[in-house]
């Protein structure tokens, strides 16, 4: 980990009883660090054990939701930006919450675009609030829990496991059939009259 990190998770440690509300802020700022969430959760297991760990994990990544959220609808350059770049990466499909619950396992897929993705499926505050805590619950929990197995893994388990989030991520889609205009009226052929 970066010298800087270890200092803050050092000072976090050393405020006492105010450690999970600095740990819970220092959630809502790790993303002008640019640090992953990931870690902040490896490192909320670290510091306060895995019950405890993933409930501050949880509580800082959903006020981050919250946060981006109103910065969507304050500043709507934020999510134009995003939008741009989530039309690169997914194209204009709509991921289900299951997807982005998957996404969000993987450490260099970005957090706020999963935000936005999230904010196109579930537009009202009170139902993106409730989505963003269910896809938010496995990120804190795994790399909470899991999170100082993870690093001890060998490059080819890493793999494993990204294929098998990429299998997960497939499975979970949007099933559509998208029928064209040609198609659903083609003349039958010769001799098949109806």
């Amino acid at each position: 980990m970066d010298e800087r990190l270890v200092a803050a998770f050092a000072m976090i440690e050393a405020t006492g009883w105010l450690a999970p509300i600095v740990f819970i802020l220092f959630h809502i700022a790790r993303q002008f660090l640019f640090i992953p969430a990931s870690l902040i959760c490896i490192a909320g297991g670290i510091l306060f054990g895995s019950v405890f760990g993933t409930i501050y994990s949880l509580i800082g990544l959903t006020l981050l939701t919250a946060a981006f959220y109103f910065a969507c609808k304050t500043f709507p350059k934020i999510s134009q930006k995003l939008l741009l770049l989530k039309e690169k990466w997914f194209g204009r499909r709509a991921l289900t919450v299951g997807q982005i619950s998957i996404l969000r396992l993987i450490p260099f897929v970005h957090y706020q675009l999963l935000n936005l993705c999230l904010m196109e499926r579930e537009p009202e505050f009170h139902k993106f609030m409730r989505a963003s805590i269910l896809t938010n619950l496995p990120l804190a929990f795994f790399y909470t829990v899991f999170g100082q197995f993870i690093s001890r893994f060998s490059p080819t388990m890493l793999v494993i496991i990204l294929l098998a989030l990429m299998l997960l991520f497939y499975t979970l889609r949007e099933k559509i059939v998208v029928m064209h205009w040609k198609e659903f009226f083609d003349k039958p052929a010769k001799g098949n009259s109806l």
